[in-house]
């Protein structure tokens, strides 16, 4: 064993968690393959607020690599971070919130002291004890399904119709046959038990995209990085702390909290982490890793940052330790620069990948109990609305509304934990903001 898996071993226990530095190195690529969208997707949302694509793309490298690098090395999960889609999408409108960029980032900032003590006295590993072990179940499936309908979208495969229903899309566009040829391929190899499967899915697609005119190649390789001078501390905590920006918070705030909770432990589920009851161990870690750094964001105009669904496309492919986040920000940070060639991924080339991971990750369902209503009607409503609405923390406020109500009306209260009311009045009201 040389010097490198050594320290590598000591470090992270890879042998502890069952892996190896090839498999770690192996998830870490594919992590980065399919987290690779945000360098093009999240500059470009922020674009339409006014701040500058150049310096937002190397504030983004930089936060990814620092944030998951500290969730690596303090919990050893192979969890990465990087800023939530929804609250990039309320702040590239910010102009239609009645909110200047600099109050939105000192909402965000407001919202991360607020993570950082919830976290830091316990609270937030409180709330997640807390909530049944059914629920936290069908959080993985309603994830699962999420993940897969977004990776059906980017080949084409499921297209919104006039009336905005989901419907079957043209299978003969380049997109759609790029995504079929992607997932057999995908399927051929996983039933050969082929290490390694969704990056070759990934790479053939990339490749096959470049005659059909899916994949643009770059013109130069090479590009020097931005200053991120333009996003430091433009904010305005002051401002911020106007009371009519209260539902802003909480628009920013319940998103984060549970959703995050339902990707940590969706993954958690399928990585084989959580306990008898649902709770993944040292969740707590996870949290403040997370906490700081949204409040870190805030201070560089980046969006709530989050731990990323995609990280369940590594731990697919067998990565179990920190060691795979670290080679995945390793390998953002190469894009600072050679962001073209990172920019060559199409969003279609990790749709099999998203698609099939969500198919898998269905199986803890499995372990619902359908003999008893209060257990798998709240169930349900976790897998059914977080795809119907296109929201996890919704689902799962749903769900958790549910569940108390249907112990009550049961008879059954004492199975709800005392914490469950208060959480219940608190996610009612945060519905109430999305009328």
């Amino acid at each position: 064993m040389s010097r490198f898996q050594s320290l590598c071993e000591k470090r992270f226990h890879l042998a502890q968690n069952q892996t190896n530095l090839h498999t770690e190195v192996l998830a870490g690529l594919t992590t980065f393959a399919t987290m690779s969208y945000v360098l093009a997707t999240i500059p470009n949302m922020l674009s339409n607020a006014g701040l500058p694509k150049g310096a937002v793309l190397t504030a983004l490298i930089l936060l990814v690599m620092s944030c998951s690098i500290a969730m690596a090395v303090y919990t050893n999960r192979p969890f990465c971070l990087a800023p939530g889609l929804s609250s990039v999408a309320i702040l590239s409108a910010v102009d239609t919130t009645g909110m200047t960029l600099e109050i939105a980032f000192g909402v965000i900032f407001i919202e991360g002291v607020i993570f950082v003590l919830i976290t830091f006295i316990g609270l937030r590993r409180i709330v997640v004890n807390a909530i049944p072990t059914s629920v936290k179940i069908s959080i993985s499936a309603g994830i699962g399904l999420f993940i897969a309908l977004i990776g059906l979208k980017s080949g084409g495969i499921i297209v919104a119709s006039s009336s905005n229903a989901l419907v079957l899309g043209d299978l003969t566009t380049p997109n759609a046959l790029l995504f079929m040829i992607g997932f057999v391929v995908l399927l051929f190899l996983e039933a050969r038990s082929f290490r390694g499967s969704m990056i070759v899915s990934i790479l053939i697609v990339t490749l096959l995209g470049i005659p059909l005119g899916v994949t643009t190649v770059p013109d130069s390789m090479f590009l020097l990085p931005a200053s991120v001078e333009p996003v430091v501390l433009r904010i305005d905590i002051a401002g911020a702390l106007n009371v009519k920006y209260f539902p802003w918070l909480f628009a920013f705030f319940v998103p984060d909290f549970f959703g995050t909770m339902g990707i940590m432990l969706g993954i958690g589920n399928r990585a084989g982490w959580l306990d008898e009851n649902g709770n993944l161990p040292d969740i707590e870690k996870c949290f403040k890793v997370d906490s700081l750094s949204t409040l870190a964001g805030s201070l560089v105009c980046m969006p709530v940052m989050t731990t990323y669904l995609e990280s369940v496309s590594g731990v697919e492919d067998g990565g179990r330790t920190g060691l795979t986040s670290i080679v995945t920000s390793v390998l953002f940070g190469l894009t600072l620069l050679f962001t073209p060639l990172a920019l060559m991924i199409p969003l279609v080339a990790t749709g099999p990948v998203l698609a099939y991971i969500g198919i898998q990750m269905l199986g803890s369902m499995k372990n619902i109990n359908y003999e008893d209503m209060t257990e798998y009607i709240p169930a349900f409503i976790a897998v059914a609305m977080t795809i119907f609405t296109n929201s996890i923390a919704t689902g799962l406020s749903l769900s958790v509304i549910s569940y108390v109500f249907l112990k009550m009306a049961a008879g059954r209260a004492k199975e709800i934990h005392i914490a469950m009311y208060g959480l219940s009045i608190s996610l009612i009201y945060y519905l109430t903001t999305l009328c």
